[in-house]
């Protein structure tokens, strides 16, 4: 313990270590989809370590009421994304409230694509790959040609990203509308966030707007991030539709339910929803006491289980640069070369980090042990003074450069190749830029998994993208080679598996994370070892 301290990281920064990537060898509860231990004990205690009911704990409450959400997620917020890693991993069952999907799978499908959504029981069960991540596998019939699930590494980030970019066009417009109504004349301007071009508005002189000239996004400027059409605004909406739409589990959510109502509402997560403003998800229950599936389960999902699921995803890390070649590095030359940084944009700045902790993953061939991945954490938070014991912790705020995520946050129409069929008969046309980084890990490709390989998928690509697929065609294979070696090196990386400045591991210890070996004193970390999750 004392090595850490020396290394001027906080005791409490430990938490990361059981929470974020659980580094801690030794730990139970640090698999995918899993049950907990009172549910199916085992000789090995492998499990989560609480009931569903001490996870959801004294409920969202607040800051000064012990056990629930607010309380954990502002005075232990570590704690809050191993709860939330841990329900997300939860395999729930039917007296919890699983099943049945939308309609018991009957219904309109056109109107309601969820009926082809479901049925897994845990979020595991689609976003588990690498072993342990949230990451990829799932594939569901909400369109005719399938969706294929993607990764969820990084997704706090593209949520302050897509936010902050709609701030700033939504700021660009509104001072276009002042300008146009004080000269009495119409006022054309240019919208652009991060060095990333939207197209241009013309303003009336009436506050009208024409948004004709608009590339990528809708008229009222909201980037939406989430899915591959772009629908979703917030990781809070996209938690409580997939633990409906896959799961069969009805959440009311008091958030979502006043920001469609028009409040302006702050999630713990520190997202802003407005329902005046924007167009915002509905929650499938109308109150707490609702059984809209008639399943004789009522709050099938608490607030407070919303509530660590949104501050984990928030929280949830980056993808990793695996091992890097010379042919990768000239690859990664190549690619610049032939255009595909046009909407693949290497790196974008974000102007106020929401995270508590960065964690920042690597190839190291000397301190890699099982994976040869090396992660380095970073904390984030700062402790607000004379705020009671344990302290208030809030996110420092400061601007952060997110690296390796080749990505513009726009829609395209890369061709009828990746056009989509919709169950009415008309087609999605247009998708958005699908950020590149854990590319090397997550075949198959394309939105609707169709494609089998990097190689494929780039020559799949037409529309907007014709131009850079068409200079990639004309590569000679080596160079062509490197361009794959190149983009092989964003992975994914199963958390359990790597080690870290937190827990360097030991190199001599076969098959790492082995129990017993460079196992922190856990129950040091905590006020009383029953409090493990």
């Amino acid at each position: 313990m004392q090595e850490y301290e020396q290394r001027g990281l906080p005791l409490f920064f430990l938490f990361l270590v059981l929470s974020t990537v659980s580094f801690v060898t030794g730990l139970p509860g640090a698999q995918a989809q899993e049950t907990d231990i009172t549910q199916s004990p085992n000789n090995e205690q492998a499990g989560i370590q609480k009931t569903l009911e001490q996870q959801i704990g004294a409920g969202r409450g607040d800051i000064n009421t012990p056990d629930s959400s607010l309380y954990i997620i502002n005075r232990d917020p570590f704690r809050s994304i191993r709860r939330g890693r841990n329900l997300f991993q939860r395999k729930f069952t039917l007296e919890q409230g699983f099943g049945p999907r939308t309609g018991d799978g009957h219904g309109d499908i056109a109107a309601e694509g969820s009926i082809g959504a479901g049925l897994v029981d845990s979020c595991a069960g689609c976003h588990g790959r690498p072993r342990g991540a949230a990451g990829f596998g799932g594939d569901v019939f909400t369109r005719p040609d399938s969706r294929d699930a993607p990764h969820l590494f990084g997704l706090g980030i593209i949520e302050m990203l897509a936010d902050e970019i709609t701030q700033d066009l939504r700021q660009a417009r509104d001072r276009a509308i002042v300008q146009a109504k004080q000269r009495g004349r119409s006022v054309e301007v240019s919208l652009k966030s991060k060095d990333i071009s939207y197209g241009s508005i013309r303003v009336n002189p009436d506050g009208s707007v024409d948004p004709s000239r608009l590339e990528g996004v809708d008229s009222d400027l909201r980037v939406r991030p989430f899915f591959h059409h772009g629908g979703t605004i917030s990781i809070r909406e996209f938690v409580v539709g997939a633990l409906n739409a896959e799961m069969g589990l009805e959440a009311f959510d008091p958030d979502l339910a006043k920001a469609i109502g028009g409040e302006e509402v702050v999630t713990p997560a520190g997202m802003v929803l407005n329902g005046k403003i924007d167009k915002i998800e509905g929650t499938p229950a109308s109150s707490v006491s609702d059984d809209p599936d008639r399943d004789g389960v009522a709050n099938e999902i608490p607030v407070s289980v919303v509530d660590h699921l949104e501050f984990y995803l928030l929280n949830y890390f980056k993808p990793a640069i695996g091992r890097r070649t010379h042919d990768a590095e000239k690859g990664e030359k190549v690619f610049q070369d032939i255009q595909c940084t046009g909407c693949h944009i290497q790196n974008l700045v974000i102007e106020k980090d929401r995270r508590v902790a960065d964690v920042e993953t690597s190839f190291n061939e000397q301190k890699g042990i099982f994976n040869d991945l090396f992660a380095v954490a970073t904390p984030l938070f700062q402790e607000v003074p004379a705020s009671g014991s344990p302290s208030v912790k809030k996110p420092k705020g400061q601007r952060f450069v997110v690296k390796n995520i080749y990505a513009d946050f726009k829609r395209h129409n890369l061709g009828p190749n990746f056009w989509e069929r919709n169950f009415d008969g008309t087609l999605t046309k247009e998708f958005m830029t699908e950020p590149l980084w854990g590319v090397g890990t997550t075949a198959p490709y394309g939105h609707d998994g169709r494609s089998s390989d990097l190689w494929s998928v780039i020559m799949r690509h037409g529309g907007e993208a014709k131009e850079a697929r068409d200079r990639f065609a004309r590569l000679p294979d080596v160079k062509q080679g490197q361009v794959i070696d190149f983009l092989q090196t964003l992975i994914l990386f199963p958390p359990d598996d790597t080690a870290s400045n937190l827990n360097p591991g030991d190199h001599q210890a076969p098959n790492f994370p082995q129990y017993g070996h460079g196992n922190i004193a856990l129950p040091a970390l905590f006020n009383n070892p029953s409090d493990l999750e």
